[in-house]
């Protein structure tokens, strides 16, 4: 077997500089002298077909304060029935911390058939209706009934069809959005990605219209702003709880507090521009 041990020479070789095997290396390993693939390619030099850079199922085994914050940075990718891929970076989220958080639609650990989403493994979406209309999307984390809601996203990719889908759920003559007012709130957000009440329960690592890929310069705690929640008031303490965390002078966060941040640069946690 001199060919097949040449090749296992050169695998080696390249290995030792990469932490990833080269594809033609491991196509002509598993390839039959005529060039035909092998009907039985050996186990041990299989390619993976997903996607590796897809944010998997450990990322989303966290606790939900920490899957919050973990959240910044990370982009959600949607792909539209017509092959369109839209890519937003969250800039804010929210924190519900299941039963004990008088705030959250589990409270209690009360499960029904509306939040069933929030009891399901982390990574699951719980997408749920406002005002009979509009809708906002979570995603599980670690602990029963807790889940992270998104609350503002960056626009990177396909802002016309995000310009699309916003204009067309709402009424009358409109004028055209500007970027940082497509994705900045839970349910603008729902309507540029095109997410309804049919992505409930969809996972986020296996779904094929929708999951997360790992941002590029993510945020250190310096650039992030922890504050209270956002329509929560009458929740008693839980409205004055610090679970919701936005990335520091982005535009495209929907609610800054200009008090925390002064109060947190005074505490040195960044300065105060």
């Amino acid at each position: 077997m001199p060919r097949k041990r040449k090749l296992l020479a050169q695998l080696s070789a390249l290995q030792s500089n990469s932490s990833f095997p080269p594809f033609d290396v491991l196509e002509n390993l598993n390839a039959t002298p005529d060039g035909e693939s092998s009907p039985k390619s050996s186990k041990y030099f299989a390619i993976e077909k997903k996607n590796s850079s897809q944010l998997e199922a450990d990322f989303f085994n966290q606790p939900c304060v920490s899957l919050a914050k973990s959240f910044l940075g990370q982009i959600l990718v949607r792909k539209l029935p017509d092959g369109r891929e839209l890519w937003g970076r969250i800039v804010e989220t929210e924190a519900y911390l299941g039963g004990e958080d008088e705030a959250s639609h589990s409270k209690g650990g009360k499960q029904t058939q509306r939040n069933a989403a929030m009891f399901m493994k982390p990574g699951t979406l719980y997408v749920y209706q406002i005002y009979g209309i509009y809708f906002c999307v979570n995603v599980s984390s670690q602990g029963d009934g807790a889940a992270v809601l998104l609350r503002s996203l960056e626009p990177l990719r396909g802002l016309d069809a995000m310009r699309e889908l916003r204009s067309a759920s709402r009424k009358g003559p409109t004028k055209l959005l500007k970027d940082w007012q497509l994705c900045n709130g839970p349910s603008k957000l729902c309507q540029a990605f095109g997410i309804d009440k049919a992505f409930d329960q969809r996972d986020l690592t296996q779904d094929a219209a929708i999951w997360m890929v790992p941002g590029h310069d993510l945020p250190g705690e310096q650039d992030v702003v922890v504050t209270t929640r956002i329509g929560v008031g009458n929740r008693g303490e839980w409205a004055q709880k610090p679970l919701r965390f936005y990335l520091r002078g982005n535009k495209f966060v929907s609610v800054v507090d200009k008090k925390t941040e002064r109060e947190m640069a005074a505490m040195g946690h960044f300065s105060c521009s």
